[in-house]
């Protein structure tokens, strides 16, 4: 299965249409037919359907069209990395993580590396934690940011200088803004509005909104984006558990944030594989994480 195959299939299923693919791709539509056909030979299976409007994907088509976006992308990064000379250290660097104020050290570390290598971009994607350490472990992350977990096996970390601490998010003109902190009793028999990690407890931070899916506590709505949760909580749907920090809450806003005094604070490390040969953008990118973090 050859690179350009997968390339000229990617173009198909990007335009739905075997004639504006060639196109694109500047080759003629019986080439392109060609090396489709080769494609399925080789797989052994149908990835197009072709109809006289154009072509959709099978099942099996839409799953390669996953794997090839995966294997085209690493060859288009280890293509830049290669060809980068020594003198002029440029590239990408690909970094996930869930919401969170840790971020901000990211940042930080950014900042002060682009002043050098003006030629380094940092490609952010947000998701939760197990959706990092999976894109971390195929290589489509060269960084990954989570919160709560102990260090893994097979990773090295730089736990980050940050603590998040869990809480609520109500209207002002709720009784519970006056207070300076709640328990997770006080949120009983409130409608509650809790981020959709905590659906499948699979790591500490989703495990610990989990909690409120249990007995007593009415969850009527979940969410994977704190603004959006906010706005909700401005139409007085509900109380939203969240971060601190993630929403701005000052006096002039119609929200405030009060902590949840008996959830503990959630610590965030970054985290890359061990062994892996990191591309020179990425290492001088870590050597400028480390000095903010010490």
């Amino acid at each position: 299965m050859e690179l350009r195959m997968l390339r000229s299939f990617l173009a198909v299923a990007r335009e739905g249409n075997v004639t504006r693919a060639a196109r694109s791709l500047h080759i003629t539509q019986p080439a392109l037919s060609r090396q489709l056909a080769e494609l399925e030979r080789e797989l052994g299976c149908e990835l197009l359907v072709r109809e006289s409007r154009g072509v959709t994907l099978t099942d099996e088509g839409m799953l390669l069209r996953k794997r090839a976006e995966e294997i085209v992308l690493l060859a288009d990064r280890a293509e830049l990395e290669i060809r980068s000379p020594e003198a002029d250290i440029q590239g990408d660097v690909w970094v996930g993580g869930g919401e969170s104020r840790g971020m901000a050290v990211l940042a930080d570390a950014a900042v002060e590396l682009f002043e050098r290598y003006p030629g380094i971009r940092l490609r952010v994607h947000s998701g939760n934690a197990d959706d990092v350490i999976e894109r971390v472990e195929k290589g489509l992350l060269d960084f990954g940011v989570i919160m709560g977990r102990e260090p893994l096996r097979h990773y090295d970390s730089i736990e980050l200088p940050w603590q998040d601490q869990w809480g609520i998010i109500v209207r002002r003109d709720d009784p519970l803004a006056q207070r300076d902190s709640v328990t997770m009793e006080d949120l009983r028999g409130r409608r509650l509005i809790v981020s959709s990690q905590g659906a499948t407890p699979t790591s500490e931070e989703d495990a610990t909104l989990g909690l409120f899916g249990r007995e007593g506590y009415n969850v009527v709505a979940t969410y994977t984006l704190a603004y959006n949760a906010s706005l909700m909580v401005e139409r007085g749907l509900g109380v939203c558990v969240s971060l601190d920090q993630l929403i701005y809450t000052g006096e002039d806003s119609l929200l405030a944030f009060v902590p949840l005094s008996d959830l503990p604070p959630l610590r965030s490390r970054i985290i890359w594989k061990r062994y892996q040969p990191l591309s020179r953008a990425c290492d001088v990118f870590l050597r400028a994480l480390r000095a903010q973090c010490e």
